[in-house]
Order: C-alpha cells, then structure tokens, then sequence
C-alpha cells in the first residue's frame, strides 16, 4: 500500500512528532543498531569468525532477523524493506565496523520517512516506484 496504515495517525500531526522523533532516535537509530549491527555482530562474529563468507553469513542473518522484527508494525510491506535497509547497514557495519554510522544513518532514514508520512507525501513518492 502506497500509505502506511501504522503510521498514518503521524500524518500532518504536530503532536505527535516530539515522541516518534525520540523513539525513532533512540529505538531505531541507537537500540536496533546496538542489537542487530553491535550485539548480534560480535557474538556472531566470535561463532562463525571473521571471513569474508562469515560476513556475508552474519549480514544475512542479522538482516533476516532485523526484517522479521519488523512484521508486527510493519506488516509485510516493511519486511522487504527493512530487509534491504538490514543488508545496507549490515555490510556498512561489516565493512567499517563503526556502529555511530550506522545508528545516524538508520535513525535518518526513519526520520525521512516520518516526514513524508507527516506530510503526506508517502503516496506520491511511492507512485514514483510502484
């Protein structure tokens, strides 16, 4: 669906914005990040070890995990989504090892899309793709 049903409510919505932007922050940017590419990296990292194909192993689990996670709130149109955004952040991590990137970048994405939503501009961008 072109517009979010989850967070359709954020649509032009002042009020709700302070809370979304601090759980986006917080929740997403800093504690998603901290499990999936922190956590779940060095613990998977010590089990599989730190070759190229255990990177690619570890950036498919955590982003396969990552985008289940996301069923609940997202429904089905999110998982592909958050799959992608998973396999992003996840080789960015492999590749970097800096965690702060990946929390800025992640917390920025959901902020954008936010914005669109409290815009309304969701389902013009999505008539772009789709």
């Amino acid at each position: 669906e072109p517009v979010s049903q989850q967070y359709g409510h954020l649509a032009g919505n002042a009020a709700a914005l302070p809370a979304i932007i601090v759980v986006i922050v917080a929740g997403s940017g800093f504690g998603e990040e901290t499990i999936y590419r922190g956590f779940l990296f060095e613990r998977l990292g010590k089990l599989f070890g730190a070759g190229c194909g255990a990177a690619v192993l570890i950036v498919l689990l955590t982003s396969s995990w990552f985008a289940a996670v996301h069923y609940p709130t997202q429904g089905m149109p999110g998982v592909p989504q958050a799959m992608l955004l998973g396999i992003v952040l996840g080789s960015l991590q492999a590749r970097t090892r800096q965690l702060w990137l990946c929390m800025t970048i992640h917390a920025s994405f959901n902020l954008a899309a936010v914005a669109l939503i409290y815009w309304r501009l969701e389902e013009r961008i999505a008539g772009l793709f789709f």
